[in-house]
C-alpha cells in the first residue's frame, strides 16, 4: 500500500508546442527533458493535461511532468497531479524560469512568492499554498528590454547557449541532491 507521497513529482513549467521550444520561458521543460534523458525515460504519458514519465533515480521513484495547459494555467494540471495516489505536495518540485535572477544562476527554495512568474502564480492559487519546493532558473536580461512577453518567449541567442547548457547541468545536479540529501542540504550546496 502506497503512503500519501511515495513518489517525487518533478514538474517543469513551459508552453506546449514546437513554436515555444528552447525559449526562455521553457527552461522548466528543458530541464525535465534533460532529467528524462539521464534516467532513460520518455515523458509522453498523458495525465491531468500533462505529459508524464516515470523512472527510478537514486532508489526513489520519480515522475517527471510537463503541463500542457500553457504557462498561466499550470496550476490546474499540477493540482490534479498532486491529488493522485502516491503523490503529495511534500514531494513536489516545480522548475521555472525567473526574470529576477541573472542567466546562469539558480535558486532552490522550500516556499515563497510567485515573483511575477505566471506559472508559479497559477500553482500557488490552485494548491492554495506556496509551501512547495521550487527551483528557479535565471533568465534576466543583461540590458533593458521593451517587451517582457516577447523577451521570455524568445529563443536563447547563440552566445547564451553555452550558459544555458551549463545551468541545466547544474540544475539537474541540484534536483538530484534534493532527492538524495534533502532540500535544506541541496539549498546550502547549490544556491
Amino acid at each position: 500500500m502506497n503512503s500519501l507521497s511515495d513518489n517525487w513529482l518533478i514538474v517543469g513549467l513551459g508552453n506546449p508546442g514546437t513554436g515555444y521550444e528552447k525559449t526562455r520561458h521553457n527552461l522548466g521543460f528543458m530541464l525535465i527533458d534533460r532529467l528524462a534523458g539521464e534516467v532513460q525515460t520518455q515523458v509522453k504519458r498523458d495525465e491531468c493535461r500533462a505529459l508524464i514519465g516515470r523512472a527510478q533515480l537514486g532508489g526513489q521513484t520519480i515522475e517527471l511532468a510537463k503541463p500542457q495547459t500553457f504557462m498561466n494555467l499550470s496550476g490546474e494540471s499540477v493540482a490534479c497531479l498532486v491529488k493522485k495516489p502516491g503523490r503529495g505536495i511534500e514531494k513536489l518540485i516545480v522548475i521555472s524560469d525567473d526574470m529576477a535572477l541573472p542567466l546562469g544562476k539558480i535558486r532552490l527554495r522550500t516556499s515563497g512568492s510567485h515573483g511575477g512568474q505566471n506559472g508559479l502564480r497559477s500553482i500557488i492559487e490552485c494548491l492554495k499554498t506556496n509551501d512547495f519546493i521550487r527551483l528557479r532558473i535565471g533568465i534576466a536580461p543583461e540590458h533593458p528590454v521593451g517587451n517582457m512577453s516577447d523577451f521570455v518567449l524568445d529563443k536563447f541567442s547563440k552566445n547564451e547557449a553555452h550558459i544555458v547548457e551549463k545551468v541545466l547541468e547544474y540544475s539537474a545536479l541540484a534536483v538530484r541532491a534534493t532527492l538524495r540529501d534533502g532540500v535544506e542540504k541541496a539549498m546550502a550546496e547549490y544556491n
